[in-house]
C-alpha cells in the first residue's frame, strides 16, 4: 500500500508540456491578425468616420479578452469540462433564442445573429460551435460502441444537429448551418460510425440543404453570380469582383504593407469577410501561401495529437480534437475560397485573423482547449513511460515481477500472470483503439 501511494503521488508530480507547434502557429496567426486588421481597416475606420486606429484597438482588446479565456481553459482538467457536456448543449439551445428576444437580440442588415451586450454584441453561434463539439466528443465517447452498430446512436447527434441548424436557418444564417453539419458529419465518420447507414441521412440531407439554397433569391444570387461576377461587376458581382482585383494586383510578392488600393472604400468588409483579398494584395502569392501552410498546420496538428489521444483511449481529447480541427480547416477553408472566387459568397471570418469580438474569443477559447488536450496527452505518456522504465529498473535490478513471481506457483500460472502483468500500467497501450474512419466492425 505505501509503495502505490508513493507510484501515485510520483505520477501526479508529473507535468505534462504545451504542443510547440500549435503554440506558435497560434501565436503567428494571432500577429498575423493585428497586423492586417490594422491595415485593413484604414479605409473602414474613413467610411464610418471614426480614429483610424478604432478598429484596430477594438480588436486588441477582444484578443487580450480572448488570450484571457483560452488561458483559462488550457489549465482545466478536461474531464472537468467533460462533466458538464449535457449543460454546454442547453446553452447551445438557449444562445440560438436569446437572438429572437426583443432587445436582447440585435438585428443588423436584416439578419438576427447578436445579443447585444451594451458597448458590443456577441455573435451566439461563434459560441454554439466550440460548446456543440465538446458535446458531440462527449456523446461519442460514451456511445462508441453503439454509433457503429445502431441506428438510434447515429441519428441521436444528426437530430441534434437539425434543430441548431433550423434555429440558425431562421436567422438566417446559412453558411454557419452548412459549417455545423460538416463538423457533425466529419466527427461521426472519425468517431467510428457505419458508413453504409451514413449514407442515408447524406442523400436526404444534401437535397434539403439544395432547396433551402435556392428557396432565397439572395441566396440563388450568391450562388450565380460568382461563377462569372464580370456579367455585373457594379451589382451582384461588385464584392468578388474587388476581391479578385486585389488578389491579382498583389501578384507574386505583393504591392507591401498598407499600401492596398482596394481596402479604401472599394473592397466590401475589408477588414472581416475579405481579409484574405487585402493579404493577397499587399503580401502576394507568397502572403497567401503563407497564411494557407498555418491553417494546414493547424488543422493538420489538431488532427495527429486527437489521433495519438485515441490510440492511448483518452477518446473524448481526441474527438475534442478532431472537432477543433474540422472547425478550423473547414471554416479557413471556406472564408479563402470565398476570397478567390472558388465559392459563393459566405460570411464566415477567418479564424484568429478577420477583426470581429465573438469569432476572437471564440477561436482563442478553441486553442485553449486544443492545447490543453496536447498538455494532457504529453502527461500521459509521460506517465505511462515512468511506468515502463520503473518496471524495466526493477527486473533489470533482480525484483521478481508479478509474472516470475507468479510463474513459480505451478505450470498453469505463466499465461495468466502474463496477462496480469500487462496490466499493471501498460495496459493502455497494449490494447489500442484505434479510429475506424467509418469502416464497420
Amino acid at each position: 500500500m505505501e509503495n502505490s501511494a508513493r507510484q501515485a503521488t510520483r505520477l501526479d508530480a508529473i507535468h505534462g508540456r504545451y504542443d510547440p507547434w500549435l503554440l506558435a502557429v497560434s501565436a503567428a496567426l494571432a500577429c498575423a491578425g493585428v497586423i492586417m486588421v490594422g491595415s485593413a481597416s484604414l479605409g473602414v475606420a474613413a467610411t464610418h468616420a471614426v480614429d483610424p486606429f478604432y478598429f484596430l484597438t477594438r480588436h486588441l482588446i477582444f484578443l487580450s479578452v480572448g488570450l484571457g479565456l483560452g488561458f483559462w481553459l488550457m489549465r482545466t482538467e478536461l474531464k472537468t469540462i467533460e462533466q458538464h457536456n449535457q449543460w454546454l448543449l442547453l446553452v447551445c439551445v438557449v444562445l440560438l433564442l436569446l437572438v429572437f428576444v426583443p432587445v436582447i437580440g440585435k438585428q443588423v442588415n436584416g439578419a438576427k445573429r447578436w445579443i447585444n451586450l451594451g458597448p458590443a454584441s456577441f455573435q451566439a453561434v461563434e459560441a454554439v460551435k466550440l460548446l456543440y463539439i465538446v458535446w458531440l466528443a462527449s456523446y461519442l465517447k460514451r456511445f462508441s460502441e453503439d454509433i457503429s452498430a445502431t441506428w438510434g446512436a447515429m441519428l441521436k447527434p444528426i437530430g441534434v444537429a437539425v434543430v441548431l441548424v433550423a434555429l440558425l436557418l431562421m436567422q438566417p444564417d446559412f453558411g454557419s448551418s452548412s459549417l455545423l453539419l460538416a463538423i457533425t458529419a466529419g466527427m461521426l465518420v472519425l468517431g467510428g460510425v457505419n458508413m453504409p447507414r451514413m449514407f442515408g441521412p447524406v442523400l436526404i440531407g444534401l437535397p434539403v440543404l439544395a432547396i433551402i439554397a435556392i428557396a432565397e433569391p439572395y441566396r440563388v444570387t450568391r450562388l450565380t453570380s460568382f461563377l462569372n461576377p464580370w456579367v455585373d461587376p457594379f451589382g451582384t458581382g461588385y464584392q468578388l469582383t474587388n476581391a479578385l482585383m486585389a488578389v491579382g494586383r498583389g501578384e507574386w510578392t505583393g504591392v507591401g504593407l498598407g499600401a492596398s488600393v482596394q481596402k479604401l472604400s472599394y473592397l466590401p468588409e475589408a477588414h472581416t469577410d475579405f481579409i484574405m483579398a487585402v493579404i493577397g494584395e499587399e503580401f502576394g502569392f507568397a502572403g497567401v501561401c503563407t497564411v494557407v501552410g498555418l491553417y494546414v498546420l493547424l488543422a493538420g496538428r489538431a488532427l495527429w495529437i486527437g489521433l495519438k489521444c485515441v490510440e492511448m483511449r483518452r477518446h473524448f481529447s481526441g474527438y475534442v480534437a478532431f472537432g477543433i480541427a474540422l472547425w478550423m480547416g473547414l471554416q479557413s477553408f471556406v472564408s479563402i475560397g470565398v476570397n478567390l472566387g472558388l465559392l459563393p459568397t459566405k460570411g464566415l471570418t477567418l479564424p484568429m485573423i478577420s477583426y470581429g469580438g465573438s469569432s476572437v474569443l471564440m477561436s482563442c477559447a478553441a486553442l485553449g482547449v486544443l492545447l490543453r488536450v496536447s498538455y494532457e496527452l504529453d502527461r500521459a505518456q509521460r506517465q505511462v513511460a515512468r511506468l515502463r522504465g520503473e518496471a524495466g529498473q526493477g527486473q533489470g535490478q533482480g525484483v521478481a515481477s508479478p509474472a516470475a513471481a507468479a510463474s513459480n506457483a505451478g505450470p498453469a500460472a505463466p499465461s495468466n500472470t502474463r496477462n496480469h502483468d500487462n496490466a499493471r500500467g501498460t495496459s493502455r497501450l497494449r490494447q489500442r483503439v484505434e479510429p475506424s474512419l467509418g469502416r464497420s466492425a
